[in-house]
């Protein structure tokens, strides 16, 4: 596996190297392009980034809209599909990918637009929502596209991974380099010590927040903060681990914890499942995630646990946001 983990990461560093070295390759949009990505495969908190830079943009007097891919779309479409526009949301979460559908409801007033194709998504927010900055999520890796700032999300367990296939790794460390920041999940420590050894000069601190839980169906009475109440875990994200400890951080009594693949579609006889563990266990309430709320859907006695995220130190990440919207990242 070591073997062929070199061979996936000399690929990858060719791969990047090439696009460096011939810029003009690349597309370029008219706007400026914000592009945030990670080095792993699986959950490194991208999502609820975007929805963060988003929100900061609109509050510097931004017109931001946001570009996804649509990993492991239940009905995937040629060409562009407009999940949002600024008014209301267009597309169910078959069409859009439980990401992009997760922005689209988080972002009223924010386009949010799914495309293998990035560059064509780019040029329909820019001509059709003549927005100001496009957000490309999930974007370290498509150099097709010309980015205008490159933020790349990083933990300090990352720095002890390997290349796929016997890591988690989509590239090297050394593609880190290529970011014009790193944000960092930890202490500000934690965020020196990884710039450091990745050689890239500006890091800021990632901070992760779970909100209180909201019901999953409207009209449920509002679930209260963690109070000892017996709860059902179910989660369908790559790692799950961090959900599960913050519902018992929270005060609340997880009875069974229960994990599906990453971007798991539910069907009837898996609902039927967790319902059966929830009258086994007595349980009150069942707890998912953001992302996987959106694929279950309204349902009574179920309730989501919200994240939200900050970038700190927030006015000087601010400051450098909107330099490098200048040209001066």
């Amino acid at each position: 596996m070591n073997a062929l983990s070199a061979v996936y990461g000399r690929v990858a560093r060719l791969r990047r190297s090439w696009y460096e070295r011939h810029p003009h390759s690349r597309h370029v949009l008219d706007r400026p392009v914000i592009s945030v990505g990670n080095l792993v495969v699986g959950g490194s908190g991208k999502t609820p980034v975007v929805a963060a830079l988003a929100r900061m943009l609109r509050e510097m007097g931004e017109k931001p809209a946001v570009l996804s891919r649509g990993y492991a779309r239940r009905q995937p479409a040629d060409g562009v599909v407009v999940v949002s526009d600024r008014e209301r949301v267009l597309e169910p979460v078959e069409r859009s990918g439980d990401e992009p559908q997760m922005l689209a409801r988080a972002l009223p007033g924010v386009p949010v637009l799914v495309s293998p194709d990035r560059y064509l998504a780019g040029r329909i927010a820019e001509r059709r929502f003549d927005c100001t900055v496009i957000l490309l999520d999930d974007g370290f890796q498509h150099l097709t596209l010309a980015r205008t700032i490159d933020v790349l999300l990083v933990s300090p367990s990352d720095l002890t991974e390997r290349v796929l296939p016997s890591g988690r790794l989509r590239e090297g460390l050394d593609a880190a380099r290529s970011a014009h920041a790193v944000l960092v999940s930890g202490t500000v420590q934690d965020a020196g010590r990884v710039s450091e050894a990745l050689g890239v000069s500006r890091s800021f601190t990632l901070v992760s927040r779970f909100a209180p839980l909201r019901p999953l169906q409207h009209g449920d009475a509002a679930p209260v903060a963690g109070n000892g109440t017996r709860v059902v875990a179910v989660a369908g994200i790559a790692r799950p681990e961090r959900f599960f400890s913050a519902l018992r951080d929270q005060g609340w009594d997880v009875a069974r914890e229960i994990s599906f693949p990453d971007h798991h579609w539910f069907t009837p006889r898996d609902l039927a499942s967790v319902q059966e563990v929830v009258s086994h266990v007595r349980a009150d309430l069942v707890v998912t995630t953001e992302k996987d709320a959106v694929r279950v859907g309204e349902r009574p006695r179920w309730a989501v646990l919200p994240m939200q995220v900050a970038i700190e130190p927030e006015g000087e990440f601010r400051q450098w946001l909107q330099n490098g919207l200048r040209g001066r990242p």
